[in-house]
């Protein structure tokens, strides 16, 4: 939907103001925000709590948040490179003196090793977000200068990949066992062969990502990596690094990886699996589908049951990606306007995925189990427009 002018107006007369009135603000970003002038990368950014209420604040935080990024990079990808590169001269495998098997806790390599495996999994899932858009192929207009500048003899995340993947073929299955993450709509390229390589000096996309999460799960060892996170890091870098303001756009990495780790501390939990029957934890969440469905249908609550169409089967997904497995990209970021407004955060989540069961009802009071599976499992309806409405209407009949 495009928006008009009297709405774009209001956004920047909120976003005028020398302090944001928040609730202000997430009324406007809760019925979707304009591309237009970056206003969404902007909000999206106050309402994740990257910048603050106060507009005298944003320059020195973004270019402390900016640099300290910086900082990152420098100790978690080109030091462990350039020890790499420089051990690598005199022996062809440095791994003797300090071998992969030494108890050695320390033990520099037994880090890189352990980050491999959390590399390649990471690689794998990163190289095959949103397969049917070719952004994520494309080179960046910003590529990393610190990590490409031609005169480097270290190794960067892509050689490190190439080379553990020679050195293993097999790499062990994801720990976390989330099984049907990825939904039946989207298809992978079965080899890696069936990516252009891009020349020197460029980096694509994906790469990009890549790096956000391996920085994310160096510095968050509890919970690391799992499967799943590449695809709600996917639409926050997209949506930064197609930023129309250039001197934002360029930034698109450290802005996504706060973002990202900001909106990771309110959904973690879900990934969580020790937390699963915790009151944070996912199974709660899908049980408050259930109860909310209950209240509002009690008939289709009733069938579901009787079928034994447990909510994991289908909202395990749907609530721990927040939807962005569900439908195309642009519509799951119009979803997220709505979502990232809400102040009680993902409550409206909930009453969306009722109300993605209560628009199909006609046909799950119809269908056998099969049936009512697939169609939970890979959701008709393709209006994010409507489903957005009939969530409103449940809120307000609350």
């Amino acid at each position: 939907a495009r928006f008009g002018p009297f709405r774009i107006a209001d956004f920047q007369e909120v976003l005028g103001e020398p302090t944001v009135a928040l609730s202000k603000l997430r009324e406007l970003c809760f019925s979707g925000i304009p591309f237009d002038g970056g206003l969404r990368c902007l909000c999206w950014k106050i309402l994740l709590n990257y910048l603050p209420l106060e507009k005298a604040l944003w320059s020195s935080l973004l270019k402390k948040q900016r640099d300290l990024y910086s900082q990152f990079l420098k100790e978690m990808i080109i030091q462990p490179g350039i020890a790499k590169a420089n051990l690598g001269v005199s022996r062809e495998d440095v791994t003797l003196e300090d071998h992969p098997l030494n108890p050695n806790p320390d033990s520099r390599w037994n880090t890189y090793f352990k980050d491999n495996e959390v590399l390649l999994q990471i690689d794998k899932d990163v190289r095959r977000l949103y397969p049917d858009m070719a952004f994520f192929q494309r080179p960046t207009d910003y590529p990393c200068l610190l990590i490409l500048d031609p005169q480097n003899e270290f190794e960067t995340l892509r050689r490190r990949v190439e080379q553990t993947t020679l050195k293993s073929q097999t790499v062990a299955r994801n720990r976390s066992g989330v099984t049907n993450v990825s939904s039946p709509l989207k298809s992978t390229p079965s080899s890696l062969s069936e990516y252009e390589v891009l020349p020197n000096g460029c980096e694509a996309h994906w790469e990009v990502v890549e790096r956000i999460l391996f920085i994310y799960a160096k510095l968050n060892p509890g919970i690391a990596y799992v499967q799943g996170m590449n695809e709600i890091v996917g639409p926050l870098y997209y949506t930064f690094a197609t930023d129309p303001n250039s001197e934002w756009k360029e930034h698109a990495e450290a802005d996504t990886f706060f973002c990202f780790t900001n909106l990771m501390a309110e959904i973690r939990d879900n990934f969580i699996k020790s937390l699963d029957d915790s009151q944070c934890g996912i199974t709660y969440k899908m049980e408050k589908v259930y109860s909310t469905l209950k209240e509002k249908d009690v008939e289709l609550y009733l069938k579901l049951q009787e079928q034994n169409i447990k909510p994991q089967f289908f909202a395990f997904r749907w609530l721990t990606l927040l939807l962005s497995q569900e439908f195309l990209l642009p519509d799951v970021i119009r979803i997220w306007d709505s979502l990232f407004a809400d102040d009680k955060r993902f409550d409206f989540l909930l009453l969306v995925c009722c109300a993605m069961l209560t628009l199909i009802r006609d046909q799950l009071m119809e269908g056998d189990f099969t049936l009512n599976m697939r169609l939970l499992q890979d959701y008709p309806i393709s209006d994010v427009h409507l489903i957005l409405k009939k969530a409103k209407e449940l809120q307000d009949s609350q």
